[in-house]
C-alpha cells in the first residue's frame, strides 16, 4: 500500500484527481511542465487553464452535459464548485470567467495539505506506485512516445481548434440585439445577424480565406463535435446555417422577423470585457480571420485579444488499453485521465479525473478500483470509453444514449431524459452514500470493495 500517488498534468483532469485524492487523505505528488516548458495555446503557468472555449456546455438535467456536472456537484468535484462560483451569463450553459476560473483551481488545489505541486516536465511514465496521466493533448514528445510504446500501437489524434476572442468596447452594439435561441436564458449572447446578401458575401470570403500550414502533420483529421468554422464551410454553401450560423428560435427585434443566419458571442469575463465567438474554432490565419471576421455586422472594427488557432489532440484508443476506472489493463495502479485517455470535453476531462481519482485512492490504500453504476452518467462514461470496437473508437462527450434504456416506455424526449437523470442520480446517492460513508461499496447489486475512509467535508478553498 502506498499513501501518495503521482499525477502527470495540472489540467482540469489532473487537478480534480488531486482534489479527489486530498479529500481522501491521500498525499499527491502533482507535476505540471508549465511554465518552464510551454505549449503552443496555453497563455499562463496556472493549473486548469481553459485554451478553447469558456463554456462547460448544458447545465440542465435535460441534457447529458448537464446531469453529469450535477453527478460530478453530488461527489464535491473542484471543477465543478469553481465553475459555479466564476459562472458568466451564458443561457442554459455553464460559462465561466476564464481567468479567475484558473486562479481559483490554481489556489484550492495548492492549499491542499496533502498535495505538493512540482514544476517541470516529465519525460516518461512513473516506474513505480500509483500514477495518472493526466497530460492532456498536448502531451510533450517525450512522454507521447513513451505512452505509445506502452499501448503498443501509435497514438490516435485529431486536430482541435480555438475560437477568436474580441474586446467588447470594439464591438458595434448597434448592430447587433441580445437574445439566447428558443428564449432558453433571456439576453445572455450577442447577436450578429446577416442578411442573405451578407451571408453570401461572408461565406464567399471564409471559403477562399488561406488556412494556417499545419506543419509536421500528414493530414487533417477534425473531431465532428469541434470542427472549424471553415471546415464546415467546405461542405456546402448552407451548413454554417445549419451549424454555429443558424438563426432558429432568434428574432431581431427591430425588424420583427428572424435573420438570415446569426453570428453569436458569448461572454468570456465577469467584466464583461471580452466576448467569444461562438462556435467559430479556426485554423485560419491571423490577418485573415481579421479580414474576413470583420465582415460580420457589429464586428467591423472589432479588435481580436485572441485569435483562434489549432493544435493537435492525442489520445489513447481506451477500449483497447483502459478499464471503466481509467485504470490501464497492463499495469494496475497506473492511470490515464483527461483528454490523453479518449474523452472529449471540458466536463469529461474533469469527470474522468474524477473517476481516476477515486480509483487511484482505491490502489493507494490496497483496494481494486470500483467503477460507478452504468445507469449514471460517471459510470456510462467509463463504460464507453472501456467496451467501445477499439477499431472503430472515436472520443465523445457525454450523451443519453451511453446510458442503459429505462425499463419503461417514455415517448416525449424531454421527459425521457428527466426520466434517465432521476434514475441516475438516485443510483448514484446509493453509490456515493457506500463509498463515502463507510459500508461496502457496491455496483449493479454485487459488493465489489471494502468503502474508503469518509472524504472530509468542504476541505480547501473552492
Amino acid at each position: 500500500m502506498t499513501e501518495r500517488v503521482t499525477i502527470v498534468g495540472g489540467g482540469l483532469a489532473g487537478s480534480e484527481a488531486a482534489w479527489q485524492l486530498a479529500r481522501r487523505g491521500i498525499g499527491v505528488d502533482l507535476h505540471e511542465m508549465r511554465p518552464v516548458k510551454r505549449t503552443p495555446v496555453h497563455q499562463t503557468d496556472r493549473l486548469a487553464e481553459l485554451v478553447c472555449s469558456n463554456s462547460l456546455r448544458g447545465n440542465a438535467l435535460d441534457q447529458a452535459a448537464g446531469l453529469l456536472k450535477e453527478e460530478m456537484r453530488r461527489m464535491d468535484s473542484l471543477i465543478v464548485r469553481v465553475a459555479d462560483a466564476v459562472r458568466v451569463p451564458a443561457g442554459s450553459a455553464l460559462a465561466v470567467d476564464r481567468t479567475l476560473f484558473a486562479e481559483r483551481v490554481t489556489e484550492a488545489v495548492a492549499a491542499l495539505p496533502e498535495v505538493s505541486i512540482h514544476r517541470g516536465e516529465v519525460a516518461g511514465l512513473p516506474a513505480a506506485g500509483v500514477a495518472i496521466v493526466a497530460t492532456g493533448p498536448l502531451t510533450s514528445e517525450a512522454l507521447a512516445a513513451e505512452i505509445a510504446a506502452f499501448v503498443g500501437r501509435a497514438h490516435l489524434y485529431f486536430y482541435d481548434a480555438v475560437s477568436p476572442v474580441v474586446e467588447a468596447d470594439t464591438i458595434d452594439f448597434s448592430k447587433t440585439f441580445k437574445a439566447s435561441r428558443y428564449g432558453r436564458g433571456g439576453d445572455d449572447y450577442v447577436n450578429c445577424p446577416l442578411a442573405e446578401e451578407e451571408y453570401r458575401a461572408f461565406y464567399a470570403a471564409l471559403t477562399a480565406a488561406e488556412c494556417a500550414v499545419l506543419h509536421a502533420f500528414e493530414h487533417e483529421f477534425f473531431f465532428e463535435g469541434c470542427l472549424p468554422a471553415e471546415v464546415i464551410a467546405s461542405r456546402g454553401p448552407e451548413t454554417l446555417r445549419f451549424g454555429p450560423m443558424k438563426p432558429v428560435g432568434l428574432v431581431d427585434p427591430r425588424t420583427g422577423a428572424r435573420p438570415f443566419a446569426v453570428v453569436q458571442l458569448r461572454q468570456d469575463d465577469l467584466a464583461a470585457s471580452h466576448y467569444s465567438m461562438v462556435g467559430f474554432q479556426t485554423q485560419l490565419k491571423w490577418g485573415e480571420q481579421k479580414r474576413v471576421f470583420r465582415m460580420i455586422p457589429g464586428l467591423e472594427g472589432a479588435e481580436f485579444v485572441r485569435y483562434g488557432m489549432i493544435h493537435r489532440n492525442t489520445y489513447v484508443n481506451a477500449p483497447s488499453t483502459l478499464e471503466p476506472t481509467f485504470e490501464t489493463r497492463r499495469r494496475p495502479g497506473l492511470f490515464f485521465a483527461g483528454q490523453m485517455s479518449g474523452v472529449e470535453g471540458y466536463v469529461e476531462s474533469a469527470a474522468s479525473g474524477l473517476l481516476a481519482g477515486i480509483g487511484a485512492a482505491f490502489r493507494a490504500r490496497g483496494a481494486e478500483p470500483v467503477p460507478f453504476p452504468e445507469d449514471t452518467a460517471l459510470g456510462a462514461l467509463g463504460r464507453y470509453i472501456a467496451r467501445s470496437d477499439p477499431k472503430r473508437y472515436q472520443p465523445t462527450n457525454i450523451a443519453f444514449g451511453l446510458l442503459p434504456e429505462l425499463s419503461h416506455r417514455v415517448r416525449d424526449k424531454g421527459r425521457k431524459r428527466l426520466a434517465l437523470s432521476a434514475r441516475a442520480l438516485d443510483s448514484l446517492e446509493r453509490f456515493r452514500a457506500a463509498l463515502e460513508d463507510g459500508g461496502p461499496v457496491t455496483s449493479g447489486g454485487a459488493t465489489l470493495a471494502p468503502a474508503l475512509p469518509a472524504p472530509s467535508r468542504g476541505g480547501g478553498r473552492g
